[in-house]
């Protein structure tokens, strides 16, 4: 038997498997809902507080689950309390953004125990797997965590990706697309791949704007437009795990060209790049505008936030900008909100910070190509997460895996 963070495969007799999956919950559970009592998990899980009582002392014995003390009493005897130790349980998240990663290592109570840490590199990077390795093996170094209570390593990437498969299609080194075998060969503990967008939403959905809601669509809103779905507080990932490419829907004939090929899709209308595209322009035009004061001659030197910044400041150019964006945006958003008619919409990302400046143009266009009585009850709101929804989003994915996969061969 091989066995790692006591995650294995084996043959195992039905009464083993049955505790062992009792044992599952009772780890997810502490993990999701913090310190609770035998009496409200024997509720929850429907067995006897004896039984309930008998496992949990199983766990105790091995580390998995300490007895936290004493809690406060409705009526009656005060309850023991248990949960999860702090450093029983760690995973690694990586999220990938356009030309860097960041990395942290994140403990069973969702807290950040390291700080958040940027690698340069990028999915085509051939060197890719080497330096999130030793980008690991640094942050366990310095803050003293051991290999062994690191049960897996989630990360999300942008991309084509079937997590199931945990291959990255995007990847144009094709011997190198299967990120999650490779990482898995380095790390030799659970990996987890997926889309970027998901993980966001993931996060917002667990921690975020989302949270609370069984439909929803969270959007990262950047270079690229990434949609994440979730259908009765699920994870919708399709057939194959790419739904959620709402950034090549074709929304203009013979358009812009894309970065997948085609040509009008809607990442060329509402992205940073359409952003970008445009101060170019009004730089050639001599449009009037503090931006052609602030980057005299050096137009590649602007970024969204600039424009944002300016806007802010009421740059009328790039007011006009974040408009043209929104309404194209909205145009977007009208197609989802009439096909699945979510509870909320979530916008995040760097473009959501423009707020009042696309949120307005968005409004514009719902009102004007949706059905009144399907818009009218859906709201749009911003992340407040920044960029730490994604991280979030990843580690709670790869801690869900673990305990789902957890076998406790240490508990006799």
């Amino acid at each position: 038997m091989v066995q790692n963070n006591g995650i294995l495969t084996k043959n195992i007799s039905s009464s083993e498997m049955n505790k062992i999956r009792q044992r599952r919950k009772i780890v997810s559970f502490l993990h999701s809902n913090g310190y609770t009592s035998a009496t409200e998990l024997g509720k929850w899980l429907k067995i006897s507080l004896p039984t309930c009582i008998v496992l949990l002392n199983d766990l105790i014995s091995s580390g998995y689950v300490k007895n936290i003390g004493i809690g406060e009493s409705s009526g009656g005897r005060k309850p023991n309390l248990y949960g999860l130790p702090e450093d029983g349980f760690y995973v690694i998240s990586c999220d990938f953004a356009r030309f860097s990663a960041s990395m942290t290592i994140v403990d069973c109570y969702n807290k950040f125990v390291t700080p958040i840490i940027e690698i340069d590199t990028h999915i085509d990077d051939p060197q890719l797997i080497d330096k999130l390795y030793d980008a690991a093996m640094k942050l366990m170094a310095e803050h003293n965590i051991s290999d062994e209570k690191v049960y897996g390593l989630g990360v999300d990437m942008p991309g084509l990706i079937s997590s199931k498969a945990g291959i990255n299609y995007t990847i144009k080194n094709k011997k190198k697309q299967n990120v999650c075998r490779d990482l898995k060969q380095r790390f030799n503990k659970l990996i987890y791949i997926d889309n970027d967008a998901r993980m966001h939403a993931h996060g917002e959905f667990y921690f975020g704007a989302a949270k609370g809601y069984k439909d929803a669509i969270i959007i990262h809103w950047s270079w690229g437009l990434g949609l994440g779905i979730f259908v009765n507080s699920q994870l919708y990932s399709g057939k194959n795990g790419f739904a959620g490419e709402f950034s090549h829907i074709p929304m203009i004939e013979n358009g812009d060209l894309c970065i997948c090929g085609k040509r009008g899709c809607l990442e060329t209308i509402a992205s940073s790049n359409t952003i970008i595209k445009r101060v170019k322009q009004g730089f050639e035009g001599n449009v009037i505008s503090s931006l052609l004061n602030q980057f005299m001659g050096q137009p590649e030197k602007v970024t969204p936030e600039d424009v944002i910044n300016s806007a802010r400041e009421g740059d009328e150019f790039c007011i006009s900008i974040l408009n043209e964006i929104g309404i194209a945006m909205g145009k977007g958003l009208s197609y989802i909100i009439q096909l699945l008619n979510p509870e909320i919409i979530v916008l995040s990302g760097p473009l959501s910070k423009a707020r009042q400046y696309v949120l307005s143009p968005i409004q514009q266009s719902l009102n004007r190509l949706c059905l009144e009585k399907i818009s009218e009850s859906t709201p749009i709101v911003v992340s407040d997460m920044g960029d730490q929804s994604a991280l979030l989003g990843t580690s709670e994915m790869i801690f869900q895996k673990v305990f789902a996969e957890m076998i406790f061969t240490d508990i006799k």
